[in-house]
């Protein structure tokens, strides 16, 4: 993971048995037989995959951010493309792209590597973008009180490309923006252009 901590889903490790026991009855399902050579640690692999992809329950987003600084920097923060991996609550489907985030601090700032932890504890259960772009905003509202927040999160959704409508390659953009963000377009259109510059 690039040096991000990994979060791990404990309730999947102390349920391992039983999601094991669940997916073997699934491949029964769609006609698989679980007994055959490609398939037999198939239940024991999904689960070990559960505890890794699922690892954003194990944590509250807030703790993510860690231990906030006093600082007297008030002009604009960002961390741009950091990627994320979630999976699609309506579909269990996987969903990935680039999370970009700036702030403007009012006294307290984040470690820069905590807003991608941020990111991977908010993607990594069971989700739809718009409510991880809304968390992310949320919580840096809440844990560091900046005079403005955005977030701009671009997705690939595979219940989209893969299945449905069928239309690789598409994406979905959404945002969040609150305090000077919210109010001063001058300060959302310096954002959007510097997470454009390569």
């Amino acid at each position: 993971m690039g040096g991000i901590k990994e979060y791990v889903n404990h309730n999947v490790a102390n349920n391992r048995e039983q999601i094991e026991y669940h997916i073997e009855k699934i491949l029964e399902l769609i006609g698989e037989e679980p007994g055959r050579e490609g398939l037999l640690e198939t239940p024991a692999r999904v689960t070990r995959m559960y505890e890794e992809i699922f690892g954003g329950y194990s944590i509250d987003p807030r703790d993510a951010l860690g231990v906030t600084f006093d600082e007297s920097h008030e002009e604009l923060v960002i961390v741009k493309d950091i990627v994320y991996y979630s999976q699609c609550e309506h579909h269990m489907a996987p969903f990935f792209g680039k999370a970009h985030i700036g702030y403007i601090p009012s006294g307290r700032i984040a470690g820069l590597s905590k807003l991608a932890r941020l990111v991977e504890a908010v993607s990594r259960r069971l989700q739809v973008q718009e409510r991880i772009t809304t968390q992310i905003a949320d919580v840096m509202m809440e844990v560091l009180s900046p005079h403005g927040v955005m977030v701009v999160v671009e997705g690939e959704h595979l219940c989209m490309c893969a299945r449905g409508v069928k239309k690789p390659g598409s994406k979905t953009v959404t945002t969040a923006a609150r305090g000077k963000f919210r109010e001063d377009a001058a300060a959302r259109a310096e954002f959007l252009a510097l997470i454009r510059q390569s």
